[in-house]
């Protein structure tokens, strides 16, 4: 049975490149093209790209709809059927415009990759989060034991989340340079840290509270004072594994050497809440959280920026479009407010509001 077409491979391969090299998309994304390409393959078992015809394209929407998840058994959600066509439709459109291919493919039947309207919609819907409260993280972290190595690192990363808002994958990869306690704040070198779209900024610790910050600070003064840690260490050491007396592998203690992923770090995470009866929260969503709590304290246009940039964010309407999704409890809240007496509209209020309206003019 064939498995590949000699012809298809050499054409992926310089398609990967041109994502990679010109579209500037991560290996993630890469990876994620090349899986729906792969899929698409074996549906026309492996028949040549340059035969191309817009029934395929058909056929296989039929076919991916059928399909199970194979974690949770069930059918392919709608998001996913809706991602894998369009990276099919990117791969085709682009197909179409190299030499030997020209010829071959009529540009339009890529349009047949196209979800209907109604499941592009249902695909494309924004839905409400799970997120947790200030309240519920500091219970967390309240909770958790701290009497060996491995216990105090656990609850100052979960409290360096809540006081940063970094990303798990740039927390796993911060050295102890980076953080200045004087300055209480956090530098994101690129060159050192694994942030998104490797955008080099500062971040200045939130106001969650003095008892988080303690926190952090007690972690970061036993590494170097008790551990004789130095600047170029790691934040948070991973653990150390060894053979036990039962034969068995056992954590040890911490290991001076970064996490090569932030799968760890989310384990932890589901560990910590777990322990505290709280379903599990990940990482990302305490930039959520702060987002929220933003929301409750900022009162001027200014203040509102200066709490993206604090993020990460270039635009404030990134802060607003990705994370900040009010709750329906405060939802509820809001509405009901409404329907109270009120005093005339607070002045940064307004220009907030204005401030808002200009970049979402500016931005499109």
């Amino acid at each position: 049975m064939i498995k590949h077409n000699a012809n298809n491979e050499r054409i992926k391969r310089q398609y990967f490149i041109f994502l990679k090299e010109a579209k500037r998309q991560d290996e993630a994304s890469v990876d994620a093209a090349a899986k729906s390409i792969s899929r698409f393959e074996s549906y026309t078992k492996f028949k040549d790209f340059k035969s191309f015809h817009f029934e395929q394209a058909v056929g296989f929407k039929k076919h991916l709809a059928k399909q199970d998840n194979q974690q949770t058994g069930h059918k392919l959600s709608k998001a996913t059927l809706n991602s894998t066509l369009r990276q099919l439709k990117a791969f085709f459109e682009w197909l179409a415009m190299q030499s030997g291919y020209k010829s071959r493919l009529n540009y339009t039947d890529m349009e047949y990759f196209n979800l209907s309207a109604k499941d592009a919609r249902v695909a494309t819907a924004k839905r409400q989060k799970p997120v947790p409260t200030l309240e519920q993280v500091k219970h967390v972290i309240g909770s958790m034991p701290c009497s060996t190595d491995i216990e105090q690192r656990n609850r100052a990363l979960i409290a360096f989340t809540l006081l940063t808002g970094a990303r798990d994958a740039a927390i796993a990869s911060m050295k102890i340079k980076h953080i200045d306690l004087l300055a209480k704040c956090v530098f994101q070198d690129a060159r050192d840290v694994n942030t998104k779209f490797s955008k080099t900024f500062t971040t200045y610790f939130f106001p969650v509270g003095d008892g988080i910050e303690k926190v952090v600070i007690e972690w970061i003064t036993y590494l170097k004072g008790e551990l004789l840690y130095g600047n170029d260490d790691p934040l948070f050491p991973q653990t150390e594994v060894t053979l036990g007396k039962n034969r068995t592998f056992e954590a040890s203690g911490l290991k001076r050497e970064h996490w090569s992923t932030a799968s760890p770090i989310r384990t932890i995470f589901q560990k910590a809440f777990e322990a505290a009866g709280l379903p599990y929260f990940n990482p990302h969503s305490f930039r959520n959280t702060l987002v929220t709590f933003s929301q409750t304290i900022c009162q001027s246009p200014e203040e509102v920026k200066a709490w993206s940039q604090n993020l990460g964010h270039e635009g404030v309407m990134t802060t607003f479009y990705s994370y900040g999704e009010v709750q329906e409890s405060r939802q509820g809240e809001i509405i009901l407010q409404l329907n109270q007496p009120r005093s005339a509209v607070n002045q940064d209020v307004s220009e907030l509001a204005k401030a808002l309206a200009y970049e979402m003019a500016n931005q499109g």
